[in-house]
């Protein structure tokens, strides 16, 4: 009898459910005012329609390996095959070992983004906190501890709490939560409309579009901030050995979830500069006016605080659907490396008795919890820049490495126009990492990250060739 496996129970209806919980977290609830401040105007929403063009040429890449290579873990297993060999274990570590920081990172961003709402509610909570900077060499980070990092933590643990279960059990909570979020969503947009004042979304600043430096690094900053808010779409590939009928199931998942959230985050934005426009923004001074923008849209559209609070507590479910569909799609890395031989074994255990593996989602959640006292503006950058270097640029490579070293192999899903795709993402993905001011502190962090787990698989490796030949 071998060990325990995952069962393959997720349809395209919950596929599509828990990446557009991954997606639509806190994200465009608190980034519309960094939005507006990096292009100086509503001319940043620019930033959402290339931010969307980028994530359909990556998710087409997503698509094609996901329909594949439908495992769980998602791109641990797609770099093992595509370079194949001791470069691509060597890969998949290294993919890893980032995901050890970006995916409780990841998480982190989504409990602060609730915190920070919560403080709408009860002012309270955003008074005593002390924000402690750390710098070194060329990075530096700000560290929070106060009120509102506590609830970002109470936030990580209710999430592993209802995410001890099977994915049964977790389809039907799931299914709830994105009622939530997309009656927030529709909220907005109903309120834009009727109380709105929809010239405001195009009053641009002269010279708006003046081509030259400026408008590029804000243009940069601004799909920064898009795309961190986009991603999400490839949740259900991590999932892979859960997938029923995967080979359709997950391209169509991937796709049609860039699609809705494009259509919605358009909306919303688009509501939200109707009623409070973008001079209103960017001139505000508080930090509630900046941390709970959806909130104030509300207060001053009905004219009633109260309309603002239900607002705020919305969108607090909002980023915790978001949390909770993350942890769930994260925990399956790790369990999957683990089974391969790759990482510590113990993190390729499933529950006795609920079959899911709950010493990996324990683990990325203890992370997560420390990464809640950093800064959010600290936490997108890092997050972004590492994923992009060591995770989406060697996709992108791999996916068409894969088509000539393996032309035979059962594709069930063809991206279109290859090899455009791909290529277009490496394009974008590198203009967000280069155009950005400072670019260079998140670079190297990804650089350390990346000689740091070199030196540990090479080490590991010299252990378990002694140890064999010990046995031997």
């Amino acid at each position: 009898m071998g060990a325990p496996k995952l069962e393959r129970t997720l349809g395209l209806g919950g596929a599509v459910t828990l990446n557009l919980l991954d997606m639509i977290g806190v994200g465009p609830f608190i980034t519309l005012p960094l939005l507006l401040a990096a292009m100086g105007g509503p001319q940043a929403m620019l930033g959402w329609v290339l931010g969307a063009l980028l994530a359909v040429c990556d998710g087409m890449v997503w698509a094609e390996l996901g329909a594949a290579m439908p495992e769980a873990g998602g791109t641990y297993a797609y770099l093992g095959k595509m370079y194949g060999g001791g470069l691509g274990r060597l890969l998949s570590f290294l993919f890893l070992l980032q995901l050890c920081f970006s995916a409780p990172l990841s998480v982190a961003s989504g409990c602060i983004g609730l915190s920070q709402y919560a403080t709408y509610l009860w002012p309270a909570l955003g008074k005593g906190g002390a924000v402690h900077a750390v710098r070194v060499g060329a990075y530096s980070a700000g560290f929070v501890v106060g009120p509102t990092t506590w609830v970002a933590i109470a936030a990580v643990g209710l999430a592993v709490v209802l995410l001890y279960r099977n994915l049964s059990g977790v389809k039907v909570m799931s299914v709830g939560l994105l009622a939530v979020v997309l009656g927030t969503i529709a909220w907005a947009v109903v309120t834009g409309l009727v109380h709105g004042h929809w010239a405001q979304v195009v009053a641009f600043t002269p010279g708006a579009f003046t081509l030259g430096r400026p408008f590029f690094l804000g243009l940069g900053s601004a799909m920064l901030v898009a795309t961190y808010d986009y991603w999400g779409y490839y949740n259900v590939t991590f999932l892979g050995g859960e997938v029923r009928d995967a080979g359709r199931t997950i391209p169509r998942a991937v796709l049609l979830s860039i699609g809705i959230v494009f259509v919605l985050y358009m909306a919303l934005n688009a509501s939200v500069l109707s009623v409070l426009g973008a001079p209103a923004l960017l001139a505000a001074t508080n930090l509630e006016a900046r941390r709970a923008v959806l909130a104030q849209m509300m207060q001053v559209a009905w004219g009633s605080p109260v309309a603002g609070k239900v607002a705020a507590a919305l969108v607090m479910v909002t980023a915790f659907a978001s949390v909770f569909s993350l942890l769930l799609g994260y925990s399956r890395i790790p369990f999957a490396a683990a089974r391969d031989g790759n990482f510590l074994a113990v993190m390729g255990k499933l529950h006795p008795r609920k079959g899911f593996p709950h010493v990996s989602l324990l683990v990325l959640a203890g992370v997560a919890c420390l990464c809640c006292f950093l800064s959010l503006g600290d936490v997108i950058a890092a997050l972004v820049v590492l994923r992009i270097l060591l995770q989406f640029g060697l996709q992108h490579v791999g996916v068409m490495l894969l088509r000539v070293r393996r032309p035979e192999m059962k594709r069930p899903f063809k991206m279109w126009l290859y090899p455009v795709p791909p290529v277009l993402a490496l394009l974008g993905f590198g203009f967000l990492v280069v155009s950005r001011v400072g670019f260079g502190a998140q670079v190297l962090l990804a650089g350390v990250v990346g000689v740091v787990g070199c030196l540990v698989y090479v080490g590991r490796g010299m252990v378990r060739g002694r140890e064999q030949r010990q046995q031997l």
